[in-house]
């Protein structure tokens, strides 16, 4: 019945905070042991207090001052210098552009909406198909939760209770595989389609984007070497770069107002609180989820079926790929890493670090899949294509998608090479 409750919920088109919440709440009662609801705001609470936490807002804040501080057009500048003279020149400087804001933003929703706005009419004027150009800068965004910094990262190390640092670590060869994958998809796209060959910047055009993007550059800089010197935490680290981003988009660009910041951090709020909300309410579900003991019943059940790591893996990403096309991603994590991180160390011997980003990047494919696919809807509002347009040109890079993850599963050194 409980089942029966959520999906109901669910279909109606219920807020999924509130549909956890109601859901365990409706267990309490359906199971008859009231007294249950005298630990519910304990319960409520206790699951966002964690300190690491802090470091979602602060994540966010920086995105938001990037974007409004011209931080984004200078590294989408300097990555003309990179890659732009290549066949289909804007499709390679709009994925280096992506993996350059991945390191910074954290979230794959916030950097597919901030992408969409900068990327997508510049491709347009060039030439290129608009739901192409949607999809590539849409798929830029699945880089967001394996590059650090990553929100699903902050939050699998706040669940699992390992270092958020190193989970960061254990990302950057995952987000670089990710990214020659992409370029392989681009390569064969833009031969297929025969793309225009792009022009590389003149010696002065390169020499200004250069000193323009060095500023820019100094935010992932502070963030990823803050972390791996250990001379600041994520947490940390993410309100240095939000403190860089307010001084060089006021100083150094001079495109940030302190008259936008109210707005800036109105947004911020915002969006902060809608995650924080999904968090305490998906504590109070996973809170009753093992007071069912499902765990136990998963790992039971699992075992039945395969003794091999890799195999158990594969299954975790075929069962996640359908839990993230129906729960956002944050929630669905915080449901299934009690349950199943248990099941992955223990009987599997599988490191808590290659299985986050297994788990982390197979439910973020789910934000550009129907039929829920919020992603998909974030760059359809941003760019006017309709969502399966996108979702149609989005295949070839979904596909690569899934040949990194059943890399990461097949091969533990893609994680744990530079732990």
């Amino acid at each position: 019945m409980t089942l029966a409750v959520f999906t109901l919920l669910l279909l109606g088109a219920v807020p999924i905070a509130l549909v956890l919440a109601l859901t365990a709440a409706w267990y309490i009662v359906a199971s008859g042991n009231t007294l249950l609801f005298v630990s519910y705001p304990q319960q409520l609470f206790g699951a966002i207090e964690h300190y690491g936490l802090l470091a979602i807002p602060l994540f966010m804040l920086a995105g938001e001052l990037m974007n409004e501080g011209g931080l984004t057009r200078r590294l989408i500048d300097l990555a003309r210098i990179l890659v732009g003279g290549f066949r289909g020149g804007l499709v390679y400087i709009n994925l280096v552009a992506n993996m350059m804001m991945a390191a910074i933003v954290g979230s794959a929703a916030s950097q597919i909406a901030i992408m969409s706005r900068a990327m997508v009419p510049a491709m347009e004027q060039e030439g290129y198909d608009k739901p192409f150009s949607a999809a590539i800068t849409a798929a830029g965004g699945l880089m967001s939760p394996i590059i650090p910094p990553s929100m699903l990262f902050v939050l699998f190390g706040v669940i699992a209770q390992v270092p958020i640092a190193d989970m960061f670590v254990a990302g950057i060869l995952p987000g670089l595989l990710m990214g020659l994958l992409f370029f392989m998809a681009i390569t064969v796209i833009g031969l297929v389609e025969q793309y225009p060959k792009g022009d590389w910047p003149s010696r002065d055009q390169a020499r200004a984007y250069l000193l323009m993007g060095v500023p820019a550059m100094s935010i992932p800089l502070i963030i990823i070497g803050g972390i791996l010197s250990g001379l600041a935490t994520p947490t940390e680290s993410a309100a240095l770069a939000s403190l860089a981003a307010l001084l060089i988009g006021r100083y150094v660009y001079r495109d940030l107002t302190f008259a936008r910041l109210p707005d800036i951090l109105r947004r911020t709020a915002f969006n902060a609180g809608l995650v924080i909300m999904l968090i305490a309410a998906a504590g109070v579900f996973g809170w009753v989820i093992i007071y069912e003991q499902l765990p136990q019943m998963a790992a039971a059940w699992i075992a039945s079926l395969t003794t091999d790591p890799f195999i158990f893996l594969l299954l975790v990403i075929g069962v996640l790929l359908l839990v993230g096309m129906i729960i956002d991603g944050i929630a669905a994590l915080i449901l299934v890493v009690p349950i199943l991180l248990p099941i992955a160390t223990q009987q599997f011997d599988i490191t808590p670090y290659q299985f986050g980003v297994v788990v982390s990047l197979t439910l973020v494919l789910g934000l550009l899949t129907p039929p829920v696919g919020a992603g998909l809807f974030i760059s359809s509002s941003m760019t006017g294509v309709p969502p399966m347009q996108i979702f149609r040109a989005l295949l070839p890079f979904l596909a690569m998608s899934l040949i990194a993850l059943i890399l990461l599963a097949w091969q533990p050194w893609l994680t744990l090479a530079l732990l």
